[in-house]
Order: C-alpha cells, then sequence, then structure tokens
C-alpha cells in the first residue's frame, strides 16, 4: 500500500489517524510540527502527507508550501479552521484536500484514497496523451504540469490539472458541481458548491486571457468552450 507522514501536535490526533491507516494497510510516517515534516519529506519518501495547520515552530501551510517546492507529494490539510479563507488559502498554497476536524477516520481513509488515484493518474498522464494536449489556444504539458493560453505559461496544481483535463475532456458539456466534485475530488461531500468554485476559479486564474473558455452554466455547474 502507501506510506502516510501524519503530521500533528496532538499526539490523540496522531493514534487515531495511524490506527485507521494501518488497518488499511498503509505504512506511516509521524511528526509533530511543520519543521519535523520538511525534514521528513527530504529523509523518506511519502506518498502522501496528512497535516494539521496550526502546530509551533512551523505551521501546516509553510510547511505543504516548502514541500512542494521540491517533492510532488499530495497534502491533505487537517484543521479546526474551516472559513472559507482558510480553504482558499489551502488550495492557493499547493493542498490537494481539505477535512474540518472534528472529522470522520472512515472518511478521511476514503478521501486519502481518492487523493492518491488522482495522484497516480495525473502521474501517468503523459502515457496516454505524449506529454502535450491542446484545446483551442490551450496548450497543456503533462509532464511539467503547466497550461501555456496565448503564451502565457503558468504552472498548476495537481487538482487544477485533474480538473482542466476533465473539461477538456467533456468539450460542450454541462458538467454540474456535484459531477465534477466526485470525478475530480473523488468523493461526495457537503459544502460542494464552494469547493468547486474555490477551484474553478483558482483554475481560472492561470487561464490569463483564455479564462472565459471555462463557462459557468447558472444553477447547474460548468461547461468548456475552447
Amino acid at each position: 500500500m502507501s506510506r502516510i507522514l501524519i503530521v500533528d501536535d496532538e499526539p490523540d490526533i496522531i493514534t487515531l489517524i495511524s490506527r485507521y491507516a494501518k488497518r488499511e494497510g498503509h505504512e506511516v510516517l509521524t511528526a509533530s510540527d511543520g519543521r519535523q515534516a520538511i525534514e521528513a519529506c527530504q529523509r523518506e519518501e511519502p506518498d502522501i502527507i496528512v497535516m494539521d495547520i496550526m502546530m509551533p515552530d512551523t505551521d501546516g501551510y509553510t510547511a505543504c508550501k516548502k514541500i512542494k517546492e521540491s517533492k510532488d507529494i499530495p497534502v491533505i490539510m487537517l484543521s479546526a479552521r474551516g472559513t472559507e479563507f482558510d480553504k482558499l488559502f489551502g488550495f492557493e498554497v499547493g493542498v490537494d484536500d481539505y477535512v474540518t476536524k472534528p472529522f470522520s477516520p472512515m472518511e478521511l481513509m476514503a478521501r486519502i484514497k481518492a487523493v492518491l488515484k488522482r495522484h497516480s493518474t495525473v502521474s501517468h498522464a503523459d502515457d496516454d496523451t505524449g506529454g502535450i494536449v491542446r484545446a483551442g489556444a490551450l496548450t497543456i504539458d503533462t509532464f511539467g504540469l503547466t497550461v501555456t493560453a496565448d503564451g502565457e505559461k503558468n504552472e498548476l496544481t495537481a487538482k487544477e490539472f485533474a480538473l482542466l483535463m476533465l473539461f477538456v475532456n467533456n468539450k460542450g458539456a454541462v458538467l454540474s458541481r456535484e459531477r465534477i466534485l466526485n470525478e475530480v475530488w473523488g468523493y461526495e461531500a457537503f459544502g460542494v458548491d464552494r469547493t468547486v468554485d474555490w477551484q474553478v476559479k483558482l483554475l481560472r486564474g492561470k487561464l490569463g486571457p483564455c479564462r472565459d473558455c471555462i463557462k459557468t452554466v447558472r444553477g447547474v455547474g460548468y461547461k468548456f468552450e475552447a
């Protein structure tokens, strides 16, 4: 199975997640703050990180941003801070998913499975596409996870890439928020509208002059027109 790095300054939380992760067959690594998480990622090769935000020494956001600079490791943020601003900021620094405390350990395991599956799909996308996908004025590099729109190039997070490819592969079709959540995030969850809308907003920001190719269909979802 996979190697999970659990980062939290609460021993009870680490124990709880570790118990369920091991029951699912995963190998577990642990750290008690962001600095230790960064060091652990340099020494080890975790497949995914579950990390709290508010920790001593180095907070989760800072640690996530630092890790993402050199490692392509998906991060699930775990925190009691569940405001829209917290979640949006998390997505902006590269967080792949966001779970609010108190949480269901079984739901967390499902989210870990979904993020790992999505990350694996992104990592092997070049097998089917040859590395380059073109959609109208957009050129998507599946090797480098970048998108170029009318000469303007931007890097994509794993989730932004998965979302963009979902739109490209369903060009002209109206996609509901529920379907987008299920196919990109891999699970059903509360807060559907805001979660999807946040990510679409971030993706549009990466498309520059082509941002309007993602059309909002009022009351339903979104549609991609190259």
